[in-house]
């Protein structure tokens, strides 16, 4: 896909992330399962992670043992390098992302990434929200001209604009990303109002939601406030080992996530109110008309005690009954009868 397809309409179809992170558990195999799975699903985009570690963490943390029923290795680093792909694997499942005809990119978390990344001519960059405040490591990804995706979590506002202020002077396609980094978010902690206030601050940039609550209904929410580009943790089976693995969704959610997306347009329509052909059937049948409420015979002047109200329609509905009482009948009706304004003549009794 090329640059041009990334970009999204700020008032038209949502642009969907399925985020597998390193929810692949290191497998080349998987991963290729989870993109064919994401594809079906309705997704337009899937996302991984690149990190190196080494250069990424402390020495410390990288000796750190990591014993636990997530770990992939004895330390925190084996863990860590463990679920890393190397040149070769990205370039197969770039290929693999092409046969599919869906979007491949991912985040980088150090400057090493950011170049292994760009070597392989990524069509986009994720800047994750851990570095919201990592200047440098902004303007270094800012400065490939490609799509930015920038998540919020743990921000302010000046925190946001900070970023801004390093990313829109070398390179203006920057997404906007609500955020709340907890994995998983609760319901009370996704401020999905803050949508709103990002579209207010900055009228020139889409905005959009990474989305860590369990569930998929916060992103067609998000969508009715504003937001058109939803990331959302993806997973084959959630009780899989790893971290992620709890809050993301499963094939299933995420396509119903992706289904309920694309509805909204639909269902929200042109906004005028009329009788539309689906109604006509179902209303004829239960709406109601002005009938006689008794035999009523030629030469009858009609009062509130001569009329009914009953369905089927098809003649006066009943807000017309004023206008039927005091006219007078020139043909007989039975019970049941419509009573039509051709079978009236005026009263000129005053």
């Amino acid at each position: 896909m090329d640059n041009q397809n990334i970009m999204v309409p700020k008032s038209e179809k949502a642009f969907v992330i399925a985020e597998i992170g390193h929810n692949h558990q290191g497998s080349i195999k998987i991963a290729r399962e989870m993109m064919k799975s994401a594809k079906d699903v309705g997704v337009d985009a899937v996302k991984f992670q690149k990190r190196d570690n080494k250069s990424l963490f402390t020495k410390k943390l990288y000796d750190q043992p990591y014993e636990n029923e997530n770990s992939y290795g004895r330390t925190y680093g084996e863990h860590r390098e463990a679920l890393e792909f190397g040149k070769s694997e990205y370039i197969e499942l770039q290929d693999y992302a092409k046969e599919l005809d869906i979007m491949l990119f991912a985040t980088p978390f150090d400057f090493k990434s950011v170049e292994f990344l760009a070597d392989l001519n990524m069509p986009a960059y994720k800047i994750a929200s851990a570095d919201l405040s990592n200047t440098p490591l902004q303007k270094e990804i800012a400065k490939l001209k490609k799509p930015i995706y920038l998540s919020t979590g743990g921000g302010t506002i000046s925190d946001i604009r900070r970023a801004c202020e390093a990313i829109l002077p070398l390179n203006d396609q920057l997404y906007i990303m609500h955020c709340t980094a907890s994995y998983p978010t609760k319901i009370e902690d996704m401020n999905l109002n803050v949508i709103q206030n990002l579209i207010r601050e900055f009228p020139s940039q889409i905005i959009g939601l990474s989305d860590h609550e369990n569930g998929i209904d916060a992103a067609s929410i998000a969508f009715m406030l504003g937001a058109r580009v939803f990331e959302k943790h993806f997973t084959l089976n959630r009780a899989w080992k790893g971290t992620d693995q709890s809050f993301s969704l499963e094939p299933e959610g995420l396509r119903k996530l992706v289904r309920n997306l694309n509805r909204i347009n639909i269902m929200r329509g042109s906004g005028e109110k009329h009788l539309l052909e689906c109604e006509e059937a179902p209303l004829k049948k239960m709406a109601k008309s002005i009938v006689a409420a008794k035999y009523l015979s030629a030469g009858h002047v009609i009062n509130d005690t001569d009329i009914a109200f009953k369905s089927p329609s098809g003649g006066l509905p009943p807000y017309e009954y004023r206008n039927v009482i005091g006219m007078i009948l020139h043909e007989s009706v039975n019970e049941d009868q419509h009573i039509l304004f051709e079978n009236l003549i005026p009263n000129n009794v005053k």
